[in-house]
């Protein structure tokens, strides 16, 4: 374990997991610090949100280290590791669709020592609060990504993961959810995003991992990854 890890808020150590029979990933290690935004980018189907996954007790890894805040959570059930303060906002969303976004927003809500309220995520996102009525269902993609988001938010976390965080997004939505991310990070929240916009995320991100075929085969800050296009290329498609 590298010593950037032993202080993380977040560390993965040689994570392998399986679906079935076959093998998704091989080895997994990244580490997040306290306050830190970090991406775990690729191409589709590479282990991204199977990492995710892992993470969070949906897909238990089956060796390996997941540890939070120096815990090792790798086998917990997913409830409790969302109780320990990770906030997930997935891949789809998967919003209430027939609770209106005040309902969605504090279904979940947990009094932590955090200070996400609703009004706070009405701040963060002005058109939730003109929404407050509407059923997840009546609302559009953008306005279920930032329900999405408040939702997690909600739970006041220590860390947030969010997966394809802006996948399918118009470029307005996209750019009020970097807008997010910024203004969540200067607040000092752990960030882990997934997502596809490369030249946006190394201007908000700390520190980015790239993974092919279940494993990390690059990792690095935002300047060093801007200064190797050919990596972008390889591993990215860009």
């Amino acid at each position: 374990m590298s010593d950037r890890s032993s202080g993380a808020i977040l560390a993965l150590d040689g994570i392998e997991t399986c679906y079935g029979l076959s093998q998704v990933l091989f080895g997994i290690s990244l580490s997040i610090a306290p306050g830190e935004m970090v991406t775990l980018m690729g191409r589709n189907g590479m282990g991204k949100t199977t990492t995710v996954r892992s993470i969070m007790g949906l897909t238990p890894a089956r060796a390996g280290h997941v540890r939070f805040l120096g815990q090792d959570i790798r086998g917990l059930p997913s409830y409790r590791v969302a109780q320990l303060g990770i906030g997930l906002v997935p891949e789809g969303r998967q919003i209430f669709p027939n609770l209106n976004v005040r309902e969605n927003l504090v279904a979940t809500a947990v009094k932590r020592d955090g200070a996400w309220t609703l009004d706070k995520v009405y701040e963060l996102f002005p058109r939730l609060a003109e929404r407050e009525t509407s059923m997840g269902n009546q609302l559009s993609g953008g306005e279920q990504q930032m329900l999405a988001v408040g939702r997690a938010l909600m739970t006041n976390p220590r860390l947030l993961i969010l997966d394809e965080a802006t996948e399918g997004l118009a470029p307005m939505i996209r750019q009020e959810i970097w807008r997010c991310l910024a203004r969540l990070k200067e607040s000092g929240l752990s960030v882990l995003v997934i997502d596809k916009n490369v030249g946006a995320l190394m201007k908000v991100a700390d520190r980015h991992f790239l993974i092919e075929r279940g494993r990390v085969v690059w990792s690095g800050a935002s300047a060093e990854l801007a200064a190797a296009p050919e990596v972008q290329h390889r591993y990215l498609g860009v």
